[in-house]
């Protein structure tokens, strides 16, 4: 995995105080972006953490200074730097005076991808999902470069603020030999990604950053039309999207469903449930955990159905170790949510939507490692006589206990557990799984268990 990231052409256009602590810092190569703050200390913020790059305050002379060896900032303030990838974003104050800079710093990685080579091989369309700043557009502008490269495909990128390809005209290398469409205005972008499809016959269209309802149908458009797609958005995993309607659309929209009380009864849920509504513009989602760590949907279709039913997705972890050699490590995980809580009024509406969850989950523990032990039961705001019944009911080898330590499990109502931030931080320390149900009913804690033993 090799790095370009022209740092040096970012670090002339600083003050040489500030110029000169970075060139001499020992870390400069994980530096993910560089703050001035008016009246502030420069600071820099490392993978690691932030870093104060000097005593002296910032003035307006310093940020003059940096302004004037930068290209014009746009209407979403934002500039960048003659043929590299750096950005460069501003903070003004009421009189529309430039008061901070953010200037984050572009890097193109090649051999980032190689975790999912496979999947672009594949054809199908997919979207990256990933917090800010943990190097989506990076991602995406290498998918760019191997596509057009070294698969030979026609690869049009739509670069709405330049993070892509650069902020000049001429598209920085690191793209390869894709094409880019500019876009004069945000709130445009939508009519450029229909207008790549009909005026330059792409095979695969690249989007950053897709985060209106308007941005969705069209990539939407796109998929109907037989082109690839290559997308970001922000959002941690799967479920984020479902719970947000403007995105929704990306995996197929989501819609509320009355059934019979015949089929209610047939499939065991409530008359009211949440239901995909169509086909997902993106065959494939990539969860961004980490910059080495993803986690893979190889079937959204299949994915959101089983979490709209409550039931388990199986997702895909990719792991990326790099000693002398690369090393890619495959494991098979599940999903966290266990079944859907619909609020049935007839006000009801998509942000009602909720899950059963793990609430810690983080700790991502391995579900096999319960179901072929003895398990040990810390019941929390649930009847003990209750628990006693489902389990003589069940004959299953499960002991309860009122002393959370001994525990390998802990269940409870999730409306309690959810309120109990000691019982949260206790269990995420012991590494002990928490399960939540609804109600304390028989019903619920016999089909908890059902699906742990079993």
């Amino acid at each position: 995995m090799t790095v370009d990231e022209d740092l040096e052409k970012l670090l002339e256009t600083f003050p040489s105080f500030i110029k000169n602590h970075v060139n001499n810092h020992s870390s400069k190569d994980k530096i993910i972006e560089i703050v001035l703050d008016l009246g502030r200390r420069p600071e820099a913020r490392f993978t690691t953490g932030p870093e104060y790059l000097s005593q002296k305050i910032i003035s307006w002379q310093d940020l003059e200074y940096t302004t004037k060896r930068i290209s014009k900032f746009s209407t979403e303030n934002r500039a960048g730097v003659e043929r590299t990838l750096h950005r460069i974003s501003c903070v003004r104050n009421r009189q529309f005076l430039i008061t901070g800079l953010t200037c984050r710093i572009g890097r193109a990685v090649f051999g980032t991808i190689s975790l999912i080579r496979d999947l672009l091989e594949s054809g199908n369309s997919i979207l990256i999902l990933g917090k800010p700043g943990v190097g989506k557009t990076t991602i995406i502008r290498e998918i760019a470069r191997v596509l057009s490269d070294e698969m030979e495909k026609r690869v049009i990128i739509v670069d709405t603020s330049n993070e892509i390809a650069g902020d000049t005209d001429i598209p920085h290398p690191g793209i390869g030999r894709a094409r880019r469409m500019q876009v004069a205005q945000t709130n445009f972008q939508h009519q450029v990604m229909i207008e790549a499809v009909e005026n330059h016959t792409p095979q695969v269209i690249i989007i950053d950053e897709i985060g209106t309802e308007l941005e969705s149908l069209a990539a939407r458009t796109i998929a109907e039309k037989g082109v690839q797609l290559v997308g970001t958005t922000h959002g941690n995993s799967l479920e984020n999207l479902i719970k947000n309607p403007p995105l929704a659309d990306l995996i197929g929209g989501i819609q509320y469903v009355t059934l019979s009380d015949d089929e209610a009864k047939r499939r065991k849920t409530q008359k009211s449930i949440l239901e995909r509504k169509g086909y997902p513009a993106f065959q494939i989602a990539i969860e961004i955990n980490e910059q080495n760590c993803w986690t893979i949907h190889e079937n959204v279709q299949q994915s959101v159905d089983l979490l709209l039913r409550g039931n388990f997705a199986n997702t895909q972890v990719r792991k990326l170790v790099q000693n002398e050699k690369t090393i890619i490590k495959y494991k098979t995980l599940s999903a966290v949510t266990l079944f859907n809580n619909i609020n049935t009024s007839q006000n009801s509406n998509f942000s009602n939507y909720k899950t059963w969850a793990f609430l810690n989950h983080a700790n991502h523990f391995s579900l096999n490692n319960i179901k072929h032990k003895k398990l040990i039961i810390y019941p929390y705001s649930l009847s003990y006589n209750l628990l006693k019944e489902v389990i003589a009911k069940l004959e299953v080898n499960i002991i309860l206990t009122k002393e959370i330590k001994k525990a390998s499990l802990i269940i409870g109502l999730k409306k309690h557990i959810q309120q109990n931030d000691k019982l949260q931080i206790i269990a995420t320390q012991k590494n002990i799984p928490i399960y939540g149900v609804n109600r304390s009913s028989i019903y619920q804690i016999t089909k908890l268990l059902q699906f742990i033993m079993l």
